[in-house]
């Protein structure tokens, strides 16, 4: 792992209101992700699809709590209508961006990116591994996905809450989407 680039990206992230989270291994990824629910008094949360050794103690701490889950595959059929009560969405990025503080996510199916873009609170993890520095080397990823799903891609660069300034030009977090974001980076 570059520290530099972990430490350009959690800059540059924190900049844009989000909040980054460094962890040593999955054990420690979950545990961090099940501090954020509890400090936030969660009690319903969706998920997208994670590498197995998190999704497994996550799952545990998850069911040990009581929380009601929401997972994939998802009934598309009662979405986005599902998504109404949960409190929180946790995500695994593709990778990350250093100089523009944005996360990536790659999806081919448009449900899971609710999981990103509805609840208050929105979790995201990915491998110290994965962070590029500019947006020029995030053209190769991006590129591939796009040609192996040409008819169903969906890229989504994610850079902190949702924010607008159309009322009064003033700025305004979480009106269209997550409040508050934290960026779990494990090593």
């Amino acid at each position: 792992m570059n520290d530099n680039i972990v430490q350009q990206f959690q800059k540059k992230h924190e900049s844009l209101a989000g909040i980054v989270h460094l962890v040593t291994g999955m054990s420690e990824a979950a545990d961090k992700v099940f501090s954020i629910l509890q400090e936030k008094a969660t009690t319903k949360v969706a998920l997208s699809e994670f590498p197995e050794e998190f999704g497994q103690k996550l799952d545990q701490q998850i069911a040990d709590k009581g929380m009601d889950v929401l997972r994939p595959p998802f009934n598309n059929t009662d979405l986005p209508a599902a998504f109404d009560t949960i409190q929180a969405g946790i995500s695994w990025s593709d990778f990350a961006i250093a100089e523009t503080g944005a996360i990536v996510e790659f999806t081919t199916d448009d449900s899971l990116r609710l999981v990103t873009a509805l609840p208050l609170v929105h979790i995201s993890l990915l491998r110290a591994s994965d962070l590029v520095t500019t947006l020029m080397e995030a053209a190769v990823p991006i590129r591939i996905f796009y040609e192996k799903n040409p008819l169903n891609a969906n890229v989504s660069f994610i850079s902190g809450p949702s924010r607008t300034a159309d009322i009064e030009m003033r700025l305004i977090l979480g009106v269209h989407g997550p409040a508050e974001t934290h960026v779990i980076i494990v090593n």
